[in-house]
């Protein structure tokens, strides 16, 4: 009952929270000292040209009117073209949507299958020269910018041992359309060459994004494992004759999971906001991408476009770490 009492509170303020979101982000990309119209009229328009164009954009208006005609045409599924593309941009998004989806969920994955046994490891061999390894490894995860460790994969891996591909998400055409995900439309299309490619080219820009947020994972892992081994349960279990592997991998570990569940949740969001720059430096042809080249333009419709995906995307993720919540520990369904 009280997870169905959750899941009822977030749908109900998913639309208060996106609409803020699309006000913050409306006013902050129209404050800025750019003028996407005389970008989009060119060099050699004149005044009167680049006031008509303005004009016929309806960027005129009080930017409050702006305001509620987007948000108007928001409930309609529209978000206005791009002046990067020229195309419209609900288009756009949904062409480029399962590109960052398939390159943040294969971080996640990474990230959730390295990081939480190896925090596990690192609880139980507290203090011990791993655990002190461990901790050097998660801190410089943390410290390193993206960017950086993108190019260094880049040159190492690619240019001087040339063992990945540079860039981009497939050397070829990629495989036939069915879904947007490269690897799932080539499992699906049994097309094993294209699946190659396609992890090839995944591997750098995975590595990049799932370094942090494995650093992440680990030392909420480690925390809570070293929480739930000095509860009273795991005393008795030790009294009892348990197995300490049974006893660390089967009750410890569930109970330790809640925190890096919550974690996991706010990662995915992060990794939406890194693939920003992620996708700009493999030239990977997702929202970053899309959104880094709507920002050196001044797209504002583009940006917005692109906050809105990734808001929706962000609670819609958090909403499913709340209901996972109540399967690793049911206490919190009741």
């Amino acid at each position: 009952m009280k997870l169905l009492v959750l899941v009822l509170n977030r749908f109900f303020w998913f639309f208060p929270t996106v609409v803020g979101l699309m006000v913050i982000t409306f006013t902050i990309s129209h404050i800025i000292p750019a003028d996407p119209v005389a970008f989009l009229a060119g060099d050699n328009a004149s005044n009167e040209q680049i006031e008509a164009l303005r004009r016929q954009l309806g960027l005129d208006q009080p930017m409050h009117i702006q305001l509620w005609r987007y948000l108007i045409d928001l409930t309609q599924g529209n978000f206005g073209n791009s002046l990067y593309t020229l195309r419209p941009i609900s288009d756009d998004l949904s062409s480029r949507l399962p590109a960052t989806l398939e390159l943040t969920f294969m971080s996640v994955l990474v990230s959730a299958a390295l990081g939480i046994p190896l925090g596990v490891i690192s609880a139980v061999r507290r203090n011990s020269p791993l655990d002190h390894f461990l901790r050097i490894f998660t801190v410089s995860g943390l410290a390193i910018a993206s960017f950086w460790f993108a190019i260094l994969l880049q040159l190492l891996f690619a240019m001087d041992l040339g063992w990945t591909p540079l860039q981009g998400r497939s050397s070829g055409w990629g495989p036939e359309h069915i879904t947007g995900f490269f690897v799932i439309d080539s499992l699906l299309t049994w097309n094993m060459e294209e699946l190659r490619l396609s992890l090839s080219h995944m591997i750098l820009p995975v590595m990049t994004l799932a370094y942090p947020a494995m650093a992440t994972i680990v030392r909420f892992t480690r925390a809570g494992v070293l929480n739930a081994m000095n509860s009273n349960y795991v005393l008795y279990e030790e009294a009892m004759g348990f197995p300490r592997r049974v006893i660390i991998w089967k009750y410890v570990l569930r109970n330790a999971l809640i925190g890096t569940v919550t974690q996991i949740g706010l990662i995915f969001g992060i990794l939406i906001a890194n693939a920003v720059v992620v996708e700009a430096v493999f030239d990977w042809p997702g929202l970053g991408y899309y959104a880094v080249q709507s920002i050196l333009m001044s797209d504002y419709n583009a940006i917005m476009g692109f906050t809105f995906v990734a808001g929706v995307i962000f609670i819609i993720v958090n909403l499913i770490v709340d209901i996972s919540h109540g399967f690793i520990d049911p206490r919190e369904s009741r």
